[in-house]
């Protein structure tokens, strides 16, 4: 019977000669389980840089080509090198409210956003546990910058992107337990899928298409010149 944890669809397209090509450069299949699962999550960690798509429904061979990515998207490229390596994963479903995202975004973006959008994360199947690896979404250099930024302060965060009870001493590292970033701020949990395809075929993104327009050309570019001032490089 086919492991409907580790199977392939058109969202996380594990065969494609990118998607081969990058497995077998870094030769992930030659580590063990441990190894495998931190290598991969690093490398969609910080080598895809925490920025805004034009879609929720890209591939993953999109993804890599794009090089950055936000929760949902990092989320469709970590769940397929997991797959194509044997690691079985699955995807868990929620909304967040938008207010954690100022900084992130600004003036009219804010302004035009629903009130919550469409938030997923993976969970990676290790010693016989779900893992939630959340973490990934945002990069160690971005990460950083805003601690720095927000040294002073203690207790809850909710700003750029960030959405956690205490950020000094954040550590999204693989350390084999949950890494979170953003779930301080959901508002409605959906529970898991298996794909990503399933998930947002059920839960798309609640935007009117002149809305969608706008994100697409003007405001997610400059969301990510506003992400990349922050971690001082540009996407």
């Amino acid at each position: 019977m086919e492991n409907k944890f580790t199977r392939k669809t058109r969202m996380l397209n594990y065969d494609a000669a990118t998607i081969r090509k990058l497995i077998e450069n870094h030769k992930w299949k030659e580590l063990d389980e441990y190894k495998r699962i931190g290598a991969i999550y690093d490398f969609v960690r910080n080598k895809i840089l925490f920025g805004y798509n034009r879609s929720d429904t890209l591939t993953a061979e999109e993804i890599l080509t794009d090089g950055y990515g936000q929760c949902n998207t990092k989320a469709t490229l970590l769940m397929t090198l997991f797959r194509a390596t044997g690691i079985s994963c699955r995807l868990h479903g929620s909304e967040v409210s938008k207010a954690f995202q100022r900084g992130a975004t600004s003036g009219i973006i804010s302004v035009l956003a629903p009130a919550t959008v469409v938030h997923t994360w993976v969970e990676v199947l290790y010693n016989d546990k779900w893992i939630a690896l959340e973490g990934v979404i945002t990069d160690e250099a971005y990460l950083k910058s805003v601690k720095e930024k927000y040294s002073d302060i203690n207790g809850s965060f909710a700003r750029y992107a960030i959405s956690v009870p205490e950020l000094k001493n954040l550590d999204l590292n693989w350390k084999g337990s949950d890494t979170f970033v953003q779930n301080e701020s959901v508002v409605k949990d959906y529970g898991v899928f298996d794909d990503p395809d399933s998930f947002f075929e059920k839960h798309p993104q609640t935007w009117s298409k002149p809305k969608n327009f706008a994100y697409v050309h003007f405001g997610r570019k400059l969301m990510n010149r506003n992400v990349a001032k922050i971690r001082g490089k540009q996407l």
